[in-house]
């Protein structure tokens, strides 16, 4: 059994304890959490520790099989411009992909991150994930903007998720632009049963929405690049997510990531409709590929659950959920260090389903436990730091 004290305790399910006292037992469980000793314990068994506690953190977006692609890619490019290099760079050699990825789950490890939602195109990463402390989510990511190819890439999403069962995952619409409405259609249909969580990229440059509303801007020379006729694409007269999000299923939790151009018609517009929208930012790569942020603002009080993920190292300096929160309220400074740790911790564990076990600190649960220190009255610094207890 482990003791902590520190100079704050923040549950998350109930109001910050000053001076909080946590017990864990050897698997991680917690056993109980308030601001008096444990019954038949000695004050010299408890570690006492500067800074406050927190429940593990939840990665909610990230692509663990791009790992290898760290600092191959120039920052401040664009998304078109980002898209393409990915696509140049993929062909790199198996050990090397597997070798970045597991010193990126490790990373993510010693970051107090214990749990992830992770994209996946291939089935590299199924060993490294079957293996590791943090518990994976994995998206089988399906795309193609041709009606007449539907149905293969479907089937090929199909196959990959059966090499990752039977581990967590789903089948999911990379983005607007790159699924055709009759993929989409796939993909409704296969989420009207069952378990299919969704997370789909969503408005992370304007080029998407200048694609939709008028048929015009860097996608329409994109596929031109790529060979691809879209002639059958018209134009839409409204923003990308209002134009898809008719297309999705009311029946599963959606994830909608990055968000960086979404507006507030685009935030109402969602409210008409009967769809289970949370909301992910990863102002890291935001900054790292279109050097801009979300209106996060927008966002907040209006009644969605709001999650954080870091995206993959091909689109940032580390995966790190701590940085992504010090990001945030570097910019927003009105974003109090609890909002910020609910959006790291329970609202990504509720959105993965995991909530039973993840996301706060309450006895039976075992979410993992971190210390944040350097905090300036309750306020993320450049010296502000993250270490994983348990």
């Amino acid at each position: 059994m482990k003791i902590f004290r520190a100079e704050y305790v923040f549950p998350v399910c109930a109001d910050p304890i000053k001076n909080g006292i946590v017990t864990v037992n050897d698997a991680g469980k917690i056993i109980s959490v308030s601001d008096t000793h444990p019954p038949n314990t000695e004050v010299g068994n408890i570690e006492q520790l500067k800074g406050i506690i927190c429940p593990g953190f939840i990665n909610t977006h990230c692509h663990l099989e791009l790992s290898h692609l760290k600092d191959k890619i120039s920052p401040d490019c664009g998304l078109i411009n980002f898209i393409k290099e990915i696509q140049a760079l993929r062909t790199s050699d198996s050990s090397e992909i597997s070798e970045a990825a597991a010193n990126a789950d490790n990373e993510m490890y010693e970051n107090g991150i214990v749990a992830v939602g992770d994209i996946s195109n291939s089935d590299i990463t199924t060993s490294i994930k079957g293996k590791s402390k943090i518990y994976y989510h994995t998206f089988a990511e399906t795309f193609s903007f041709l009606p007449e190819r539907a149905t293969g890439a479907f089937d090929k999403a199909l196959s990959l998720l059966k090499e990752f069962k039977p581990q967590s995952c789903s089948i999911t619409p990379h983005a607007s632009y790159s699924v055709s409405k009759e993929l989409f259609k796939l993909i409704k249909n296969y989420s009207e049963t069952g378990r299919n969580l969704i997370s789909m990229h969503n408005q992370e440059c304007e080029d998407e929405n200048k694609f939709f509303r008028y048929r015009l801007g860097g996608f329409i020379d994109f596929y031109d690049h790529l060979g691809i006729n879209i002639a059958h694409f018209k134009s839409q007269a409204r923003n990308s997510l209002q134009s898809i999000l008719p297309l999705l299923t009311n029946k599963q939790q959606i994830l909608l990531v990055h968000n960086t151009y979404t507006n507030l018609k685009d935030i109402y517009f969602i409210k008409r409709f009967d769809k289970k929208v949370h909301f992910c930012f990863c102002p890291g790569s935001n900054l790292y590929i279109e050097n801009k942020l979300p209106k996060v603002e927008l966002f907040v009080d209006q009644g969605f659950n709001i999650t954080l993920g870091t995206d993959s190292l091909a689109s940032n300096t580390k995966l790190c959920i701590l940085n992504e929160m010090r990001i945030l309220q570097g910019k927003f400074p009105s974003l109090s260090i609890d909002r910020l740790i609910g959006w790291a911790t329970i609202n990504g564990a509720r959105y993965l389903g995991i909530d039973d076990e993840k996301g706060t600190i309450e006895e039976g649960k075992t979410p993992g436990l971190n210390l944040i220190t350097g905090l300036d009255d309750l306020k993320i610094t450049s010296d502000t730091k993250i270490r994983r207890l348990i």
